[in-house]
């Protein structure tokens, strides 16, 4: 799927000189920003899962030795 991203003077700048010295491309950079955005969420995610499920079955034992 294409998609297009407008951003305003001052954040294409800012990617501009973020890009340049790395020799990537400004698509390259924001291809790099999604993915790692994406697998921070996809960490978060999973963390805060097994919280539950951890959560869960040390409540289970507090109950049980009570």
């Amino acid at each position: 799927m294409a998609m297009n991203l407008r951003l305003d003077g001052e954040r294409a700048e800012a990617l501009k000189k973020q890009a340049e010295p790395e020799g990537r491309s400004m698509h390259a950079v924001v291809l790099r920003a999604v993915d790692d955005h994406l697998a921070r969420n996809a960490r978060e995610a999973m963390v805060r899962e097994t919280a539950k499920k951890e959560a869960v079955k040390r409540r289970e034992l507090m109950e049980r030795l009570e």
